[in-house]
Order: structure tokens, then C-alpha cells, then sequence
């Protein structure tokens, strides 16, 4: 339920409605906006009476909403989001971002070459994976701590934000010390008690949807993490398991115009996950910003036919350069 009060509603106002949802054994969540204020009520697993409230000084009008994730909604936050990831801005009207950078952190000789390469080509963040969750037990893993140690002397050297998976709840610490945003991968998407406890923390979190999930379930993931206070949330959509096997997966494309009417939060678009061929990104990224995408993740390696993980789907130095002429070439193009 989303209460909505007037232009004139005072702060007592707001503080008696407010009491009234916590005697009724309800969370109130105020949403102070530029012309009024609006107060989100959580807790309630059905219908909630709401004759109480709306005999109250300053109520203008009470809105039942049953979708599962209200935080996430806009219904509650009808204002966009912003999320700031070290200095670098995302989300609506914000120049759309480029996160660049190799599936795995191998060596320092490679992540720092790569971090060195993107940031000239023009990229925004680095990312790499220290923690590789992999469908396989016998393949590479990722080099853990060492990698995120490594991670950050290739941010330190080219300056870049960094982005880095993390995979479970006793590691958040230990990531959050390195990453400047902390990746949900989409395995781990409904894993619940990971998105509680980056809900606890205040750096920006990356949610990749899931393999198999509706957008229901994907914005409800997200509510898991606002719900406990973390408010710095980005969506990612990285392709979905379907019946086709030409790509990796399928790219939904539709998700970023849609997830902009659905929710305040930014969306992303991972196009080198989504269609696992190297020839296919760059394409794939341009459609992506063209549909509204906050911003694209790419997979870029110093040798890709050397990778430990996903070389097929990363692009070439060479190849990287000339995707951010043609971006560059879009977002100016789009009037950013």
C-alpha cells in the first residue's frame, strides 16, 4: 500500500500516519519527494484496511499495490534512481557507461594491460572476476583474494572504478574492501541470504538476472536488497535460458524500455554473456544502448584465445577500440 499526502501535509502529519502503520504492526517507509511526500507501507502479506489512514490530516490518497517487490517499484520511488559507483554516475540522463575488462583475473601482467587499454579506448570501470562460479567443478575458479588484490592495483593504475563478483555472504567484506561495485552473478540472483547482506552495506550492488527468471522475479531479488537499506542498486540483463542453442543464451533485449516503466532503478545489458560470440558484441551492445540500456558490461582479454574462462565471447583489444568509436559515434547520436 502507498499513501500519498498533500501539498500542505506538515511533518506531524506525516509522523501520526506513520504511527498509526506501526500500531497496525506494519513498516512505514516515507518517500520525500520534490512536491509531496509519499509513505510506503510494508510488512502486510494481504489487503490492509485503510479507513484508519485516510481520515488522517494530510492523506490525499491511499493506493493498494500487490506487486512483490514495492521498494523496487514505481509506484513507491516514482523518481529515477541515480546510482554512483565511485564517481561514475548511472542511470537516467546520465551518459550511458562502459564496463570493460576480462571474465577472469589471470595474472598482473593481464588485468593491468587490460585496465590500461579500456581506460584509453574509453571505458568506465574495469571488471573481472576473483570469485568464478563455474558449471564445472574441474575449471578455472578464479584466483580469490590474490585476484582482488590484483583488481585493485590495475584500478589504482588506470584509474577505474572496479566491479568484481561476489558469490557469498561470509566473502561480502572481504570483496567490499576492493570493489567499488559488488556483482550479484545470475546463479546466485535468489541467492536470499547474499542479497540481505549487501542490502547491510552501502556500496553500490550489480544484480544480474537470473538464467530461467521473469521479470517478477528479477526486480523481486532486488526489493531483497533494498529491503534492508541499500538503496544503490543497478539491474543487469545478461540473456536467458531458452530453446535456442545458436547463442549462449538469448538476449532480452525488451527488459531495459520495460524495466524503465517498471522500476527507478538503472538497468544494464551484458551482451557478451547473453550471446557467447565474440562477433556478435558489438552489435549487440549498440542494440542494447538504442533500447535504453544505462550502460553495457563487455568481456575484453589481451589474447582470447589464451583465456581461462570465456574467451570465445571477449573482444580483442583491437575489436574493443573500434566498438567505442561506433558507441561514441551512438551516444552522441542519442544527445549525450
Amino acid at each position: 500500500m502507498l499513501i500519498v499526502m498533500n501539498h500542505s501535509a506538515t511533518q506531524e502529519d506525516i509522523n501520526a500516519v506513520t504511527a498509526v502503520i506501526d500500531a497496525m504492526g506494519y513498516i512505514a517507509a516515507p518517500i520525500p519527494g520534490r512536491e509531496r511526500t509519499a509513505i510506503g507501507v510494508l510488512g502486510n502479506q494481504g489487503y490492509v484496511d485503510d479507513s484508519k489512514i485516510l481520515e488522517l490530516p494530510g492523506v490525499q490518497q491511499v493506493i493498494h499495490v500487490s506487486k512483490p517487490y514495492k521498494l523496487v517499484s514505481r509506484d513507491f520511488h516514482p523518481e529515477n534512481t541515480i546510482v554512483d559507483v565511485a564517481g561514475v554516475r548511472v542511470g537516467q540522463g546520465c551518459r550511458p557507461v562502459v564496463v570493460a575488462g576480462p571474465c577472469a583475473v589471470e595474472s598482473e601482467e593481464q588485468i593491468v594491460k587490460t585496465a590500461l587499454f579500456v581506460k584509453k579506448a574509453g571505458a568506465d570501470m574495469l571488471r573481472g572476476g576473483a570469485f568464478k562460479p563455474r558449471t564445472g567443478p574441474h575449471t578455472f575458479q578464479g584466483m580469490r583474494e590474490e585476484g582482488l588484490k590484483l583488481l585493485s592495483l590495475a584500478g589504482r593504475e588506470s584509474g577505474l572504478p572496479i566491479v568484481t563478483e561476489v558469490m557469498s555472504p561470509d566473502n561480502v567484506g572481504l570483496v567490499a574492501e576492493y570493489a567499488d561495485l559488488l556483482q550479484v552473478g545470475a546463479r546466485n540472483m535468489q541467492n536470499f541470504d547474499l542479497l540481505r547482506e549487501l542490502g547491510r552495506i552501502r556500496k553500490p550492488v550489480l544484480l544480474k538476472r537470473g538464467m530461467s527468471a521473469t521479470l517478477e522475479e528479477f526486480l523481486a531479488a532486488a526489493e531483497y536488497i533494498l529491503a534492508e537499506g541499500n538503496e544503490q542498486v543497478i539491474l543487469c540483463e545478461r540473456g536467458i535460458r531458452t530453446y535456442e542453442t545458436a547463442t549462449r543464451n538469448t538476449l532480452d533485449l525488451a527488459v531495459a524500455p520495460l524495466i524503465k516503466e517498471m522500476s527507478h532503478l538503472p538497468i544494464m545489458v551484458d551482451p557478451s554473456h547473453a550471446t557467447g560470440k565474440r562477433s556478435l558484441v558489438p552489435p549487440m551492445t549498440l542494440a542494447a544502448l538504442m533500447a535504453g540500456a544505462h550502460g553495457v558490461l563487455v568481456e575484453v582479454h589481451p589474447e582470447p584465445e589464451k583465456a581461462l574462462s570465456d574467451g570465445p565471447q571477449s573482444l580483442t583489444f583491437q575489436g574493443f577500440d573500434a566498438l567505442m568509436t561506433d558507441v561514441r559515434r551512438l551516444t552522441a547520436f542519442l544527445g549525450y
